[in-house]
């Protein structure tokens, strides 16, 4: 009997041409989607995953490879686990990651236990990274990597864990899609977060906070020597690195270097200033054997960030630290730290 495998179809490009491959391989496949918000209060225009007509993308292609298709109500947990999180950190002057919470505590957890309900024995996604011997390492096409958002999925999911369009380039996954027919083959890509359709995440954060929050209410602008150039209508409209909206009147551009949610100053200083030697990782989540103090590795601070060499400074069950060989830019509190050994994604934690 060929092995039962449940691929999440978000209605994208991606996750369809994963279920396609396990197909033609002769897996005994299974596609859902996950129901992650409510479309009624957030509508969105047509998008790769999480909209009502992606759901139906996914149903349509689910129906041409002749596999069973479910959707799942994840709402509630979503709401809990992501959105919540994501509304806290920024009130708290942090910039978090939704999509590494999604992975760690949605997608692949709650897939797994109805993995196990539906008797299959691995779990497949659409995401451009690859698992092998139970370990996870970065695509083969660099421009498309995507492990970054993986560092928080338990340990013991992975080796259940399939990636099938890993090993491909995206132009390669769009020509399997163009090959069999499929209703997402030339689907656009969204860069934004799934429940912020229109990109202005401010407006969750004004829904959402309560009246008169600190966020949101005025405070200084200050230089990294203390001076006062200006003021801002709220601390979490702000991330480390942002350049735009910033005052005016210096020779050299600006820069958010810091937020202090404690006095709602935002921080300006260089581009010099921006750089960091050092990073502290905590939420800790490991996918190999925890590092030791002197070790090395590398450390990816952002998406798109290039890893950068670092060593080991003092590690706990509860924080890393690490001394960069090299600088890392804009070091954001809430973004995530990934880490690696070559390929291999060793695991990661949330910037402190």
């Amino acid at each position: 009997m060929a092995p039962r495998v449940l691929v999440a179809m978000s209605g994208g490009v991606d996750s369809s041409v994963a279920a396609a491959l396990l197909v033609e391989a002769g897996f005994d496949v299974v596609g859902v989607t996950m129901k992650l918000f409510c479309y009624a209060r957030t509508p969105v225009p047509d998008r790769p995953c999480c909209s009502l007509d992606s759901i139906l993308d996914a149903r349509a292609v689910a129906e041409r490879l002749g596999v069973p298709h479910y959707t799942l109500n994840f709402e509630d947990r979503f709401g809990r686990d992501v959105i919540e999180n994501f509304v806290a950190e920024y009130a708290r002057g942090r910039t978090p990651i939704p999509c590494v919470r999604c992975n760690a505590f949605t997608k692949f957890s709650d897939l797994l236990a109805h993995a196990d309900a539906l008797g299959c024995e691995a779990l497949a996604t659409g995401h451009y990274a690859r698992a092998e011997q139970g370990s996870l390492y970065r695509a083969l096409d660099r421009a498309k990597d995507q492990s970054y958002f993986l560092w928080g999925v338990r340990r013991e999911v992975v080796p259940s864990l399939l990636t099938p369009v890993g090993s491909r380039t995206k132009e390669q996954t769009r020509g399997v899609a163009r090959r069999l027919g499929l209703v997402t083959a030339e689907k656009v890509e969204s860069q934004e977060i799934c429940f912020v359709p229109t990109g202005d995440y401010v407006s969750v954060l004004e829904e959402r906070l309560p009246a008169g929050a600190a966020a949101l209410a005025p405070g200084p602008i200050v230089t990294t020597r203390g001076e006062t150039i200006g003021e801002h209508a709220g601390f979490a409209r702000y991330t480390v690195g942002q350049r735009r909206g910033l005052p005016g009147g210096s020779s050299r551009p600006r820069f958010v270097v810091a937020i202090r949610p404690e006095t709602r100053e935002v921080v300006v200083g260089s581009a010099d200033d921006l750089d960091r030697w050092d990073v502290e990782l905590r939420e800790l989540n490991w996918l190999a054997d925890p590092l030791a103090a002197g070790e090395e590795c590398e450390v990816q601070v952002r998406s798109h960030a290039r890893a950068v060499r670092a060593e080991v400074q003092a590690v706990s069950a509860e924080a890393i630290s690490l001394g960069l060989r090299e600088p890392a830019r804009a070091v954001a509190p809430g973004q995530s730290g990934a880490l690696y050994r070559g390929d291999r994604l060793l695991g990661g934690g949330v910037i402190a």
